[in-house]
């Protein structure tokens, strides 16, 4: 089956990885920054982070034919430190053009502080300034709900952003309708001991519709499956959802929200090989 991994962090990640999902019926893979499991000390650090996913990762890709995507940003557990973020955040506009880059994410907050918050804003404004897409991060657990209205607050208080170019992530049974009630895009992350399991995720689609909704890995250097996205398709096939249903969660809604973007393009759409299109589709295999 095909589909699309629209959250998986595969800097991360092996080769082995890359050639699963590709034999699994990957067609593209998206990547936002997140927390290298330590603090980055300086912003020199992120810019060389900032290359490695727009300039080594793509190439990694391409050597299984697999489109790689990415988001910028600081990730919300490293914005304690507001004038690192400040100086970050002021690197990122010089790679907002580069084929590859979706917009804005994963931000969001961690612990919901008066710090994080700050920078959550900033990195709203930067995403309004451009005309980026948000890809936005919840906080786990305990501070999920409290974290989300936080950050449903914040988007709403910016007149520019349009609701509908905006997804939130790790939605769980007790935040997804408050995130779909404001117009946004909410994404169900599959993880083994956290966040959403299938069978979770399957039930809320059950509850909710399809409509707005999407699956990830979100798969990282923690314990987590690269291929769960097509283990949980398996599972709706099993539990009587349509072939043409599950590749509208799976595939339809992702190339949705992301062809907001004029760089999000797949293989199936690469019809010619003239040199606008090839502009407007950006790198794909050998590039």
């Amino acid at each position: 089956m095909r589909y699309i991994e629209p959250h998986a962090h595969m800097v991360s990640r092996t080769t082995d990885d890359y050639r699963a999902m590709v034999a699994a019926g990957c067609e593209a893979v998206c990547e936002p920054a997140f927390w290298a499991g330590f603090d980055r000390g300086s912003a020199a650090a992120f810019h060389d982070y900032f290359r490695q996913l727009t300039e080594y990762e793509p190439r990694r890709a391409a050597q299984f034919g697999l489109k790689h995507f990415c988001w910028l940003c600081l990730n919300p557990k490293e914005a304690e430190d507001v004038k690192l973020a400040e100086e970050v955040l002021a690197l990122i506009p010089q790679f907002l053009d580069r084929p590859t880059v979706l917009g804005i994410g994963e931000i969001g907050l961690n612990k919901n502080s008066r710090n994080e918050l700050r920078v959550l804003e900033m990195h709203v404004d930067l995403a309004a300034r451009h005309d980026q897409l948000i890809l936005v991060h919840t906080p786990h657990l305990e501070d999920k709900r409290k974290g989300t209205r936080l950050t449903l607050d914040v988007l709403k208080a910016d007149s520019r952003i349009r609701p509908e170019r905006v997804i939130i992530d790790h939605v769980e049974e007790h935040t997804v309708r408050m995130v779909l009630d404001r117009g946004h895009w909410a994404g169900m992350t599959l993880y083994p001991v956290s966040k959403c399991t299938p069978a979770r995720a399957i039930d809320i689609l059950d509850v909710y519709g399809s409509e707005r909704l999407w699956l990830n890995s979100a798969c990282d250097w923690g314990e987590s499956v690269p291929l769960v996205v097509v283990h949980t398709a398996l599972e709706m096939r099993r539990r009587g959802w349509s072939q043409e249903a599950i590749e509208r969660v799976i595939y339809d809604n992702p190339r949705e929200f992301l062809s907001q973007s004029p760089k999000f393009c797949l293989r199936e759409e690469r019809k010619d090989t003239t040199e606008v299109r090839r502009l407007k589709c950006g790198p794909g295999p050998g590039f």
